[in-house]
């Protein structure tokens, strides 16, 4: 499997993991998964602006979460895994424990990825929801 691991290009030393293809996406979850890590995922796009606002926060949680997995998934260059976990709108947040999704937030909002990212090491979480409902935010 040829994968190419890229981060994206900040100063300092960026935590936070660019996915770029789908094996890649495979990789590292599956990887997490093994690990016991829990890996919170950012969707957006490049040329989204309420995404690209996120990118600082997102690196800021990973920066103060060690022992987690950031990762940043542009959905235009991977759809499939976009389309798998039902991302319509950017961005999109995900928590994800043992490859399964136990959060979801839909918007830019700070203070909620903050709040998700802490609840992370609160086994009230527990397994996989089935039906998740999404935390939208609008403007």
């Amino acid at each position: 499997m040829d994968v190419e691991i890229q981060r994206p290009r900040e100063v300092g030393s960026c935590r936070v993991v660019k996915v770029d293809k789908e094996a890649a996406w495979e990789l590292f979850t599956t990887q997490a998964a093994n690990e016991g890590r829990t890996v919170a995922a950012h969707f957006g796009a490049s040329w989204c602006v309420t995404s690209l606002s996120m990118n600082y926060k997102f690196e800021e949680l990973a920066q103060t979460h060690p022992d987690m997995l950031f990762l940043f998934v542009d959905v235009d260059d991977v759809p499939g895994v976009s389309s798998k976990l039902g991302v319509k709108a950017m961005p999109t947040f995900f928590l994800i424990k043992g490859k399964e999704v136990v959060k979801k937030i839909v918007g830019a909002n700070s203070d909620e990825l903050h709040k998700m990212v802490d609840a992370s090491d609160d086994d009230s979480l527990g397994s996989a929801v089935t039906a998740l409902p999404d935390i939208v935010i609008e403007k």
